[in-house]
């Protein structure tokens, strides 16, 4: 069942960096994150009234901290009212935002276009960027350079390859692992987990899709992120206490959350 921590879930201190809450059911999936030894979670928003209720989640639980922003498959749909967001309490990031070339559910030029406002947004605001690639790489690095990459910018449920990885931290950004570094048939997103650098490293769940093994084909939960963690620390060769100690530092630095965790 989602939300319930497996027997044998690795210990430690951990903070979902991406996940998707709704307010109906967010109390009991904090609750079981809480009890997985998660200390922190980031409620991504999808477009301007998923970003909402991100934030009323955030309101709601301690635990919580929301991002604001247009999936590229909204990018249809533009950006109007995003901005008014970004000065709202419990509020840490920008995203999930990008590029998807596999679904296109937005039409490209509308996806480019979303995707560049919202990295200006990110840089003006001072505040993180989650950025969502998929089968869109080059056109995701070109904007990216055009527009200015923020310094705190993740990439987000990383799918790509030791080369996309290379590409990723040339420009400064994180890798967040999702539980696809789990499945079988995902071994060049294992070695990238295994070189990325540990100050550049972090976890997610993408809850509540892409629950990692054993629990795959479930509903996804934050609860699970100790999972994903340690299956980046079995492709790392390391226990995964030290995964759950650098991704912990390395979430609260990309998404200013010091006060929450030494709270």
């Amino acid at each position: 069942m989602a939300g319930v921590r497996p027997a044998g879930a690795p210990g430690g201190t951990w903070i979902d960096t991406h996940c998707h809450l709704k307010l109906e059911s967010c109390d009991g999936e904090v609750a079981a994150a809480r009890a997985a030894g998660v200390a922190a979670l980031v409620a991504i928003g999808t477009d301007v009234a998923d970003s909402r209720e991100a934030i009323a989640v955030a309101g709601r639980h301690r635990e919580v901290r929301a991002s604001v922003g247009v999936h590229p498959h909204e990018a249809s749909t533009g950006t109007e009212g995003l901005t008014e967001l970004l000065a709202l309490e419990n509020v840490v990031a920008v995203g999930e935002c990008g590029l998807d070339y596999h679904y296109d559910h937005s039409p490209r030029p509308d996806q480019r276009r979303v995707f560049a406002h919202q990295i200006a947004l990110a840089q003006e605001a001072g505040l993180a960027l989650v950025v969502h690639s998929r089968s869109a790489w080059d056109d995701t690095f070109a904007i990216l350079a055009a527009e200015g990459v923020p310094e705190r910018t993740v990439m987000h449920c990383f799918t790509g390859g030791v080369r996309e990885a290379e590409r990723a931290l040339a420009i400064g950004a994180y890798l967040s692992f999702s539980g696809i570094v789990s499945f079988p048939k995902a071994p060049e997103v294992r070695e990238a987990a295994a070189r990325c650098p540990a100050d550049r490293l972090l976890v997610e769940t993408d809850a509540p899709l892409l629950a990692p093994v054993p629990l795959r084909g479930r509903p996804n939960s934050p609860a699970n992120v100790p999972l994903v963690g340690a299956a980046v620390a079995q492709a790392r060769g390391v226990p995964p206490h030290e995964v759950a100690a650098i991704t912990t530092a390395n979430a609260v630095r990309v998404f200013g959350l010091d006060g929450l965790i030494a709270s």
